[in-house]
């Protein structure tokens, strides 16, 4: 049986917790940072979980977890 592969997409986005939760980074802080106010960026700094539903979805593209 050959090896799942994950999805590079998800490698660079999210991480696992110890607990097995998804954490990610907000949407839209990656560039054209200028055209967002200083609250927006402010308030979208650091990680945080992913609801459950949604985690499910991404732990089926990464099926032997992240290192």
């Amino acid at each position: 049986m050959p090896k799942l592969k994950t999805k590079s997409g998800v490698k660079k986005r999210f991480k696992l917790t110890a607990s097995g939760k998804v954490k990610a980074g907000p949407a839209g802080k990656r560039h054209r940072l200028i055209s967002h106010n200083a609250k927006y960026i402010r308030q979208n700094r650091g990680t945080s979980t992913i609801a459950e539903p949604d985690a499910k979805r991404i732990k089926l593209w990464i099926p032997y977890g992240l290192d």
